[in-house]
């Protein structure tokens, strides 16, 4: 059973997909209830019967090596930003293809979710509204591209969220977890690469010496981990009153040329774990708590960070399924919509998705993500005393072969 046919009730953000000028391109958030709803009754029906969607799912993605984005070099007439805009005109409504065929793939049931259905519908309308967009001919067309482009990233933030949402309401449908888990692998790590290819697009149009486009030349691993368990401890406060000292070990003045993107998902949701576990296995002494150890090693290849924590480890029957998409330690009741607000506070509703503590899938898509940059995520626990993770990634110009976005 597809999704082909599967016509969905009430209001979702599409817009006309037929006119002139900047209205075609405008936000789902200034439409009106009643204009989404004229919107989808013309339009819902054509949506899902396009053959043009069916015409880009069966291309090939052209996924670029990063060295490839980090050696294409500066040109002074903007020739290398107008290259980029139109590979990323020709390769975004492939890739969003593919997803939408992932969708409609999914057995009927958990397709016709509504939450996951909105899901489906905004990457329809990426689909048609970046189809739409003319050639990339000249600097001003690619200046309106990228308008084009960042709206859709800011009506695509919260798609994480929405779909650890919508696979929630209709888990009990899910016969074979292993569809669910490898439709979130794909989905989400093809989201990060779009993400990435787009953010890197747009940074090309920004002037700052130590990147190119999204690419740190000289990432310090230490100050990005210095940075996310500064957030960490001020959320670990704020629930629990206190939090474990971090301290930071190994190769503590490595650099070299990284993306920090992947990273500002990853690491957030192991410092947050490492935290939570040590102060919730020491309730009766919350002001003298075991500290949580990062330890980096860098070589040739790639570089790897330890989060080392003396938080009782995790229960030995429990310890295979704390990497499957919906499994939680935490509490339902521990999803506070405070802690929720608070976190888009700090990180301005940027790139991060919400804190999905109680969610269940903090871990499983932190380990996408680093197998997807061609890396691993492990955990060896020692039930009793305390959990490692090891989050290994590859090198972009290392002696290894160079993971593709």
């Amino acid at each position: 059973k597809i999704l082909r046919n599967c016509l969905p009730t009430g209001p979702v953000p599409l817009p006309p997909m037929s006119g002139t000028g900047s209205n075609r391109f405008r936000s789902t958030s200034s439409m009106g209830y009643s204009e989404l709803a004229r919107e989808r009754s013309k339009t819902v029906t054509s949506f899902y019967n396009q053959s043009a969607i069916d015409v880009s799912a069966e291309k090939a993605s052209v996924r670029l090596t990063l060295a490839t984005l980090l050696y294409s070099g500066k040109s002074p007439d903007g020739h290398h930003i107008l290259s980029s805009a139109k590979y990323l005109h020709k390769e975004l409504p492939v890739r969003i293809a593919h997803r939408i065929k992932g969708f409609r793939s999914l057995p009927f049931i958990i397709g016709c979710n509504p939450t996951i259905l909105q899901v489906h519908e905004l990457y329809i309308r990426a689909y048609h509204v970046l189809s739409d967009f003319p050639p990339i001919k000249d600097q001003e067309v690619e200046a309106r591209f990228c308008k084009l482009v960042q709206q859709l990233l800011d009506d695509h933030k919260d798609v994480v969220t929405m779909l650890a949402q919508g696979f929630r309401e209709c888990r009990r449908h899910v016969q074979d977890e292993t569809i669910l888990r490898s439709f979130l692998d794909t989905t989400l790590c093809s989201r990060l690469g779009i993400r990435m290819l787009a953010t890197h697009h747009l940074a090309l149009n920004e002037d700052n010496p130590d990147f190119v486009g999204i690419i740190c030349r000289r990432l310090s691993p230490k100050k990005i981990i210095e940075k996310w368990v500064d957030f960490a401890r001020r959320l670990c406060e704020h629930q629990y009153g206190n939090s474990p000292r971090v301290r930071i070990n190994g190769h503590v003045a490595a650099r070299f040329p990284f993306i920090p993107l992947p990273l500002d998902y990853i690491l957030p949701e192991l410092l947050k774990n490492a935290m939570r576990a040590t102060m919730e296995s020491h309730l009766d002494t919350p002001y003298n708590v075991p500290d949580v150890v990062v330890t980096i090693a860098n070589n040739d290849i790639d570089f790897v960070i330890r989060i080392s924590d003396r938080g009782g480890g995790i229960p030995h029957n429990i310890v295979d399924k704390v990497m499957d998409y919906h499994f939680s330690t935490a509490e339902e009741s521990a999803q506070d919509p405070r802690m929720s607000n608070f976190f888009n506070n700090i990180t301005n509703s940027g790139n991060q998705s919400s804190p999905m503590h109680g969610f269940g899938f903090g871990l499983p898509t932190s380990r996408a993500y680093a197998e997807y940059l061609g890396g691993s995520l492990s955990i060896q626990s020692m039930q009793g005393i305390g959990t490692d993770v090891y989050l290994r990634l590859r090198h972009i110009d290392g002696k290894g072969e160079s993971f593709r976005v």
